[in-house]
């Protein structure tokens, strides 16, 4: 790969921060988009644009081919077995809460234990936390190790004959630990107990096949897999989206609408009432042919390369903290430096163009955990080099001079 190359891709590198040349390690809160993206929707909206589902003239048939054929692309990618599987939601958030309140509906019931883990986003326990005020389901956590992972061992012992549902993240955004998400799916499943798969960072960085992993739902955040914002997958399985309730109400999930009674639409339309995100749906497609052009395992290697070079030159800086050592380790670094908060951290490194992130990644469970109130990330891209890390190390330095450290 010529990295080289595929950052021209990206207009953003072409700006100046603070009259520096931009190093953006800030890509597991958001990555930047290709050109491809951005002129796509551009495109759509000055010369294709139409409601999709509702009209049958020229523009609105040609924009809602466009819109299912980003659905047969995501099928596609993630190897799913059939597109209905497919749900557009506005975000991973929405999706799981998504899953949550139809389960909460029609599955779970008071008394019902729902089993999550120490690393999850609050987007994977929040909307359980609902269901805990509402239904009166207990939540139980998963613990980490020393290394900052989830072990299989670990979720087994947490299970218990109450255990419904397992919900974990697939890349942790703060230790970068990677769970084994096809173990604990057959672990689960031997059991009767239902999978759901936070894929926030999982998506981006790992190779995905639904088949073989075999969770019954994963939510995808396509504004960090270089698509735009305010536009999530959810993959469930369809034996589960054709019981479980809609999540809204609303023109397109209906079937037929009567004053005593009201039918629903199939899938996917069941799902995505009102009107969707289209810009950005058929501008993900380019997001999935933008990363299909480099190959995800070309991805993969590139950001292992790039994970492991951070961590030798990070653990080499006296002062400074790395926050867990997963055997298998996404594109993550968390740090902290004695004696310096991370958003002084962050707001220093900005100076030299240096973006990362600062603050508790919306996991405070774990921070408390680790008993730290915050902690500074730097996460890599497919746009990132290793002097993209060298340059983190001598921010770090300039950071720990002013500091006295």
């Amino acid at each position: 790969m010529n990295i080289d190359q595929i950052k021209k891709e990206f207009p953003i590198f072409d700006e100046k921060i603070q009259n520096n040349d931009l190093v953006y390690l800030d890509s597991a809160n958001s990555s930047q988009k290709p050109k491809i993206v951005v002129d796509r929707i551009n495109e759509f909206y000055t010369k294709q644009f139409s409601n999709v589902g509702r009209s049958v003239h020229y523009l609105a048939v040609a924009a809602t081919n466009l819109y299912e054929n980003t659905r047969s692309s995501v099928q596609k990618y993630i190897n799913a077995k059939d597109k209905n599987e497919i749900v557009f939601t506005k975000g991973a958030t929405e999706a799981l809460n998504l899953v949550a309140n139809t389960l909460g509906q029609s599955y779970l019931q008071e008394g019902d234990e729902v089993l999550i883990t120490e690393l999850e986003h609050h987007s994977n326990y929040v909307p359980w936390h609902f269901l805990r005020k509402s239904k009166n389901i207990k939540i139980n956590f998963a613990e980490i190790n020393e290394e900052g992972e989830i072990t299989l061992e670990e979720i087994e012992k947490k299970i218990t004959p109450k255990t419904k549902l397992i919900s974990i993240t697939h890349l942790s955004n703060v230790t970068g630990a990677i769970l084994p998400v096809k173990e604990i799916t057959q672990l689960a499943h031997s059991k009767g107990i239902i999978v759901v798969v936070d894929g926030c960072q999982g998506a981006p960085h790992l190779k995905l096949d639904m088949q073989d992993l075999d969770c019954d739902f994963y939510a995808i955040s396509c504004h960090k897999m270089y698509g735009p914002t305010g536009l999530g997958v959810l993959y469930g399985k369809k034996k589960w989206l054709e019981e479980l309730p809609p999540y809204q109400g609303g023109g397109g999930m209906i079937n037929e609408v009567k004053k005593d009674r009201i039918s629903y639409g199939e899938l996917p339309n069941k799902y995505e009432a009102g009107t969707m995100a289209t810009a950005q749906v058929i501008a993900f497609d380019q997001s999935i042919k933008f990363l299909e052009s480099i190959g995800i395992e070309n991805v993969m290697k590139h950001e292992a390369d790039l994970v492991e070079y951070g961590q030798e030159l990070l653990q080499k800086n006296n002062s400074v903290k790395l926050i867990g050592n997963p055997k298998n380790k996404g594109g993550v670094l968390s740090f902290t430096i004695e004696g310096v908060h991370p958003h002084d951290i962050a707001t220093i490194l900005d100076e030299d163009g240096v973006a990362i992130r600062a603050g508790h990644h919306c996991c405070q469970i774990l921070h408390d955990k680790l008993n730290i109130p915050a902690s500074a990330r730097a996460s890599v891209g497919i746009y990132n080099t290793k002097e993209d890390l060298d340059q983190l190390n001598e921010s770090i330095n300039n950071c720990k001079k002013i500091f006295n450290l």
